[in-house]
């Protein structure tokens, strides 16, 4: 059974940092990409960064990839997306999700397993 828990949300200031933890199970670290998502209100899923645990690769957002760094512990089935310089509109739900992608790691019909996602608000 395959099954992601997201963590590290909550609520920061504007230039604020925080580090969102995906943890894995029944998932092959080492074979299958994983994802940050993110979706505000009244707005699209949106892909933030991506991780092959195969090699390591690394995607992101362009207009993220400053701020964020996303990385993986295969050893502790677990994915990291670090998020610096936090900004208003970074509020979002996150989502963590598995799979392989093929054509575009950005395009959410790519991944068959998501978590539950968790709850960032950057506001002062």
């Amino acid at each position: 059974q395959v099954q992601l828990v997201e963590s590290g949300g909550g609520l920061v200031q504007p230039g604020g940092s925080l580090r969102l933890s995906c943890v894995v199970s029944g998932v092959t670290l080492g074979y299958d990409d994983i994802v940050w998502f993110r979706q505000a209100p009244g707005k699209e899923r949106e892909g933030v960064s991506c991780i092959s645990t195969r090699d390591g690769s690394t995607y992101y957002k362009d207009s993220l990839k400053e701020r964020f760094t996303i990385s993986r512990d295969n050893g502790k089935n677990t994915v990291y997306l670090q998020m610096n310089n936090l900004k208003p509109e970074d509020t979002a739900i996150y989502y963590c999700a598995a799979g392989v992608w093929i054509k575009s790691w950005s395009d959410p019909r790519s991944y068959d397993h998501w978590g539950q996602g968790t709850q960032v608000t950057v506001s002062s």
